[in-house]
């Protein structure tokens, strides 16, 4: 049966652990060359990007595949074709298709109507890699992720969407800490309520940075205003100022404390560069799982 990652929702979290324990063999070599021989790659993009290119084209190489790089122009989603009928002839040529877009309907379309796996790589409402990214970068360096604290500090967005729905199931604690009127959609937000009393953990909304991260284990940043809110900067700018991640807010959190971000960074404005490059960053390891965490997700999918 065809299987999707549209969300961290269509994981249990036993799949969530097996994937961990399957990247962590890619990177150490034990496993992934060649385990994708001539699978193609579909990779939609409306968005941008650096990391979610390179490391799911990388990805496919290294397995060797191949992927096919799809711009905003050469699909147009939903007006130039439908979404439905873009699903159906991908599936006639490829054998997975990753997608990033604006709209998460676009995503949850791509996977009703593709008789192939589709990856859900952002939509404006969940970023699941990510999220699994952060999950498998947090376990090689604690090696437990049990009773942990994460501290997203700034927009409920499509990031923090996705960690609260990921933090039970590997048994952490999360903690949004945002602005008044800034808080996780109420319907996601109630699910991810849910799942920490189905699973024993802790979620909590706040609008205190400075409590929220006093028993943090990792304190979490994102950009202040995503793809689609440039319009919204200047306002957010001044809004989100109390929660900027810097070496005072820093000095709140208990001691071993790490920094991480889903990059790319605003530098001096929801994280100083000095955050971000100190010894307690791990953003940038977080990066470099991107790559292998993704690679155990087009195996488990299109193997």
């Amino acid at each position: 049966m065809k299987k999707d990652l549209v969300s961290i929702s269509d994981l249990s979290a036993q799949e969530i652990a097996d994937l961990f324990e399957l990247a962590f063999e890619m990177k150490s070599g034990k496993q992934g060359g060649g385990a994708l021989p001539n699978k193609t790659l579909a990779m939609i993009f409306e968005k941008p990007s650096l990391r979610t290119r390179v490391t799911f084209e990388a990805g496919m190489t290294q397995m060797g595949g191949h992927a096919i790089y799809l711009g905003p122009k050469d699909i147009q989603l939903g007006t130039r074709e439908s979404v439905p009928d873009a699903a159906r002839n991908l599936s006639r040529w490829v054998d997975g298709i990753m997608a990033r877009t604006f709209s998460h309907q676009s995503v949850m379309e791509l996977a009703q109507y593709a008789t192939v796996p589709v990856i859900n790589a952002l939509t404006d409402r969940v970023h699941p890699c990510q999220a699994l990214a952060f999950g498998l970068t947090m376990l090689e360096h604690r090696s437990n992720l049990k009773g942990l604290r994460v501290v997203f500090v700034g927009d409920g967005n499509n990031v923090a969407h996705s960690l609260m729905l990921m933090a039970p199931k590997v048994g952490m604690d999360f903690v949004l800490a945002c602005p008044k009127g800034y808080e996780s959609d109420e319907q996601i937000s109630a699910e991810a309520r849910r799942l920490a009393s189905e699973y024993g953990t802790a979620f909590e909304i706040t609008h205190d940075p400075r409590q929220a991260v006093r028993l943090a284990d990792v304190i979490y940043a994102d950009v202040w205003a995503s793809m689609g809110q440039e319009e919204e900067r200047a306002i957010r700018a001044e809004v989100f100022q109390p929660y900027q991640i810097n070496r005072e807010l820093l000095e709140e959190a208990k001691g071993g404390c790490f920094v991480t971000h889903c990059l790319p960074a605003h530098r001096g404005e929801e994280i100083t560069g000095e955050v971000l490059d100190g010894p307690q960053s791990i953003a940038f390891d977080e990066a470099e799982n991107r790559l292998h965490i993704q690679k155990a997700i087009l195996l488990r999918l299109m193997g």
